[in-house]
């Protein structure tokens, strides 16, 4: 191929919020392919608060980004050529592509997408990780039963506003946490019963008047002093999901944990965390009754879409400053 590809790699390891000095603005051509590998021209790159625990050097769930490679992201793009008999050029996929304009791949991790039966960006949204993220979690860790009461925090971003929505489904009385009166009243329009401003109120007194009876089902994605408050009013056998901390990503102290953890013992309460991934094999599952719920207009998704691989620097802090409205994508190029 003659094309030249533009790339952010990580230089060095942010402390607290990334900064411009973290990151290396590279040009070069896209190499030839090998046996098997296929190159793909993005679209669509997902950004997710998960890519800040990424760059950090220490043990997690999947390795940090190394100094020097390609910001890891997953990203959506249309094959330009193929040597791996599982894929043909013009296929669009999905899967770890990385912050760039071209990826060369074996196509491990690959999943195609069908641009007739959903907009492109919102395999990246509903029907992509956020998505699962919300569905195998709350399904499969809340185990919701229909006149439960479920809080979820951080409940205008892409996995809360997804996670909220199916607790409706399954008959909850859905209560939600997000920053602005926008951000309050997009909950409701979601069919959420009751949304608190944390800019605004106090979350601990506002849960209690939400919850008199406790909450059964806490959705985290935000921690800190929400998770704190959330613990407070837990009601019996109440499920704690801890899905991210985005409080804490860019603490330069020590993270903030829940004080008040005995509320737990007290009330037979229980905290699990996980990561999607866990689901992969059930992945599949999850989609296809999630894009059942799109068509029959169910499951709605707002995507917040910033154009311009060189935006990813400063697009990526409005992940941290809670400045997007719904899932938050950079366009990279026209399909």
């Amino acid at each position: 191929m003659s094309a030249i590809n533009h790339k952010f790699e990580l230089a060095a390891r942010p402390v607290g919020l990334p900064k411009a000095t973290d990151w290396n603005f590279k040009e070069e051509p896209v190499r030839e392919l090998a046996e098997n590998e296929v190159a793909v021209k993005i679209l669509y790159i997902s950004l997710d608060p998960a890519m800040r625990g990424w760059m950090n050097d220490r043990r997690s769930y999947i390795p940090p980004v190394q100094i020097g490679e390609v910001m890891r992201a997953l990203a959506l793009g249309r094959i330009l050529d193929s040597r791996n008999p599982k894929f043909a050029a013009g296929e669009l996929v999905y899967g770890p592509l990385g912050v760039q304009e071209y990826a060369v791949t074996n196509g491990r991790g690959l999943t195609r997408v069908d641009a007739a039966a959903a907009p492109l960006p919102l395999y990246l949204s509903a029907l992509g990780m956020p998505g699962l993220t919300a569905y195998f979690g709350l399904l499969d860790i809340g185990k919701p039963q229909s006149g439960e009461t479920v809080v979820i925090s951080g409940a205008a971003g892409a996995v809360g506003a997804v996670a909220g929505q199916i607790a409706h489904l399954k008959g909850c009385r859905v209560v939600g946490i997000a920053g602005g009166p926008q951000k309050c009243a997009y909950l409701r329009e979601l069919g959420f019963d009751a949304a608190i401003d944390y800019k605004a109120e106090n979350v601990y007194r506002t849960l209690q008047q939400h919850c008199p009876k406790g909450l059964d089902i806490f959705f985290d994605n935000v921690g800190g002093d929400q998770l704190e408050a959330a613990l407070s009013v837990l009601a019996r056998y109440g499920r704690i999901i801890i899905c991210g901390a985005i409080s804490q990503y860019n603490a330069t102290l020590a993270m903030k944990g829940p004080a008040n953890y005995l509320s737990l013992l007290v009330n037979h309460g229980t905290m699990t965390g996980f990561v999607v991934g866990d689901y992969a094999p059930r992945w599949g599952e999850g989609l296809q009754e999630m894009a059942a719920w799109v068509r029959e207009g169910k499951l709605k998704s707002r995507e917040h879409i910033v154009e311009g691989l060189e935006k990813f620097p400063d697009a990526l802090l409005m992940l941290f400053s809670g400045e997007n409205y719904g899932k938050l994508i950079l366009k990279v190029a026209d399909a």
